[in-house]
């Protein structure tokens, strides 16, 4: 990457951006915008399109009548991977572009945001269109004057909604296999980070996606997300948010048409670490970026670290020293390690959880303001806070941000029960040499993803998926595909 070029791309306008519905640009219906809020600078950027429920409508519709003349699904397998290779092109294509938008949109640095947003997507959109033409049907072993076949179906209209922290990357995970098993798709982006998906959306119908196949809905989520869960005709709703919002989501499809709703939702995530890891200043380090790269803003975030005792008070020095040399600042300079948080409340929800924490007995080592308040932008220190204890609100709510709470254990078995004493099950890590140590983990830790001697990075090989109120349904590998299908017997007597 190029610092002149990011910062020529800084400085364009963004022109106000409307829906994306039938594969043209469509004003709400009642013509009103919201107003988007930099999370660099505080400033206006620019104004999407306000969502009405019959906005919402009006795009299922389109999605619908799309499904039902099979102008996608109808098309072979080979027709269909080609359009989806090429969108994956026009991504690359635009990479830089669309990461400057996105950072300018949600504020995530600019290096992590080439990577994990366009390089991500892009290379999502690959994988599913790899492997759409290799997904087969089965013959049921039945008795030989019968013939059971099992054919894979799609579903119809999926509704996706998307969160702000990585909108391109997890947009791509719904999209990717949906679109790859010849569904329809309803996107409705996060209020704060529809920009980047807006305009990927737009080079998907430039890849050859027929309109209407893929339609984007802008607002408020207590309008057109519930619009969303609520329609009758969306057949399969997917979601990436907090438990609160998933909760309403399944009252939706209770009260609706009993549409399927799969959900990926909070964590508090463990990383454990043992006086035996094979190099602790590796694990500092790690653990540090687990919890602080994008603002802690990371659904996998390893937000709880806990620390065999014997090392405790030398591994939080080490992962302080790491932590107070990361830079925080303009997420649009190369030399960032950390951008700004999401929003102006978001910042001060996270302020909160440290204030909350120190009345419990947490102490603070190090961060816990916020600062650079001269830019406009929200920005907040990195932020350890050690003595927090397994019932502590630190230890059980997920924070969404830079903070990172401390906890000493004794053995094996206490690591285990502090590991499992949320609610939650998304992800979770351990640092250990010992290989009896490291599987007994794996299995004893009740979560989705388990790193050893490392934490994040899994790839679109394997499943994410979480445990308990961390939700239900896998994003990422071919496992995702079963959202979007149907299995249809066929029972043929010979």
């Amino acid at each position: 990457m190029d610092q002149n070029k990011i910062d020529s791309l800084r400085a364009k306008d963004i022109p106000p951006r409307s829906h994306l519905i039938d594969g043209k640009a469509v004003p709400a219906l009642d013509g009103n915008t919201m107003e988007i809020l930099s999370p660099v600078d505080g400033g206006a950027l620019t104004t999407v399109a306000r969502g009405t429920a019959e906005d919402m409508d009006a795009a299922v519709s389109c999605a619908r009548a799309a499904f039902e003349d099979r102008r996608w699904a109808g098309q072979p397998p080979a027709a269909r991977k080609q359009i989806l290779l090429k969108w994956a092109e026009l991504i690359e294509a635009n990479a830089l572009e669309l990461a400057v938008t996105g950072v300018r949109d949600n504020g995530t640095e600019i290096a992590m945001a080439y990577k994990a947003e366009p390089g991500s997507a892009s290379g999502t959109i690959r994988y599913y269109a790899e492997a759409l033409d290799k997904v087969y049907g089965e013959i049921a072993p039945t008795s030989s004057d019968v013939l059971g076949l099992i054919h894979k179906e799609p579903v119809g209209v999926i509704g996706a909604i998307i969160p702000w922290n990585f909108p391109m990357m997890i947009g791509a995970w719904k999209l990717g296999p949906a679109l790859a098993m010849g569904n329809s798709v309803v996107l409705k982006p996060a209020e704060t980070a529809s920009l980047s998906l807006l305009r990927m959306a737009e080079l998907a119908l430039e890849a050859g996606l027929p309109p209407g196949v893929l339609n984007v809905v802008t607002g408020e989520g207590a309008v057109v997300g519930e619009a969303m869960g609520r329609s009758m005709d969306v057949d399969v709703l997917v979601f990436t948010g907090s438990g609160e919002t998933g909760r309403r989501l399944m009252e939706y499809s209770a009260q609706s048409n009993l549409k399927r709703v799969y959900l990926e939702l909070g964590g508090k995530s463990p990383n454990i670490v043992f006086a035996d890891a094979p190099d602790l200043d590796e694990a500092a380090k790690v653990a540090a970026q687990g919890i602080f790269r994008n603002s802690g803003q990371v659904c996998v975030a390893g937000s709880r670290l806990l620390v065999e005792a014997s090392i405790h008070d030398d591994f939080v020095a080490a992962v302080s020293k790491i932590a107070e040399t990361m830079r925080v600042g303009d997420p649009l300079e190369l030399e960032t390690h950390i951008g700004a948080v999401n929003s102006e409340r978001q910042l001060m929800q996270n302020l909160e959880f440290v204030q909350t924490a120190k009345v419990e007995g947490g102490e603070v080592v190090t961060g816990g303001e916020r600062i650079l308040t001269e830019t406009g932008g929200y920005y907040m220190s990195p932020t350890i806070i050690t003595g927090v204890t397994k019932q502590a609100t630190l230890a059980q709510k997920e924070v969404f941000g830079p903070v990172l709470g401390v906890t000493a254990f004794d053995n094996d078995d206490e690591a285990i029960r502090l590991a499992n004493s949320t609610v939650y099950g998304l992800a979770g890590g351990v640092w250990t040499s010992n290989l009896s140590r490291a599987h007994n983990m794996v299995r004893a830790v009740r979560t989705g993803v388990m790193h050893v001697n490392t934490y994040g990075g899994a790839d679109g090989t394997v499943p994410l998926g979480g445990v308990g109120q961390s939700g239900n349904g896998h994003d990422k590998s071919l496992h995702a595909l079963d959202k979007y299908v149907d299995l249809k017997t066929a029972w043929i007597k010979l």
